[in-house]
């Protein structure tokens, strides 16, 4: 069954999705669907990973005291000023 959804995304990135999508003979609608199907498919998850990938997963150590949301909100901040 298919639902509606109605979504707020920045109009460039609206402009820039069309855009692919176009390029690509897919609509936005199914290129949204296909992501969210990817994002939350469980069985997946883990078979996505390269091997190479698979081989450097876990080789930084960050300190006990990173906060990552604390360092995302910067980033962002930073990156929007």
């Amino acid at each position: 069954m298919t639902t509606k959804l109605t979504l707020s995304v920045e109009e460039n990135v609206i402009k820039k999705a069309k855009l692919y999508a176009k390029q690509t003979g897919r609509s936005l609608s199914e290129l949204i669907e296909n992501y969210l199907d990817t994002l939350t498919d469980e069985t997946k998850s883990g078979e996505q990973l390269s091997p190479k990938l698979k081989n450097i997963v876990g080789v930084v150590k960050l300190p006990d005291t990173f906060d990552e949301k604390e360092e995302l909100r910067a980033y962002f901040e930073n990156k929007h000023l």
